[in-house]
């Protein structure tokens, strides 16, 4: 039902170029003061959006984003003693 999604950070030279940006995908954010947009594509085709992107003449780095490979569920992390204690238990 829903398709995999990846980010792409495209670093451009002038921020003109940003509304071109949105046929190769979702264009979600644009920086105007570090000069970049945050870009999602889906996950089969990043590896293809990233060379056609880098080939662009208004292009300077692209980079993808890893948090579809981080592992967002974390184990044996420690309770918080201060909701261990029961308020409801006082007299």
């Amino acid at each position: 039902m829903f398709v995999e999604r990846q980010g792409l950070i495209v670093y451009i030279h002038s921020v003109k170029q940003a509304k071109a940006l949105r046929r190769y995908g979702n264009v979600h954010y644009v920086s105007k003061d570090l000069k970049y947009v945050v870009l999602y594509v889906n996950m089969d085709e990043a590896e293809a959006v990233m060379k056609k992107l880098q080939s662009l003449p208004f292009v300077k780095n692209v980079q993808p984003s890893y948090k579809p490979y981080l592992k967002t569920e974390f184990e044996n992390s420690k309770p918080d003693k201060a909701k261990e204690y029961d308020y409801k238990l006082g007299i």
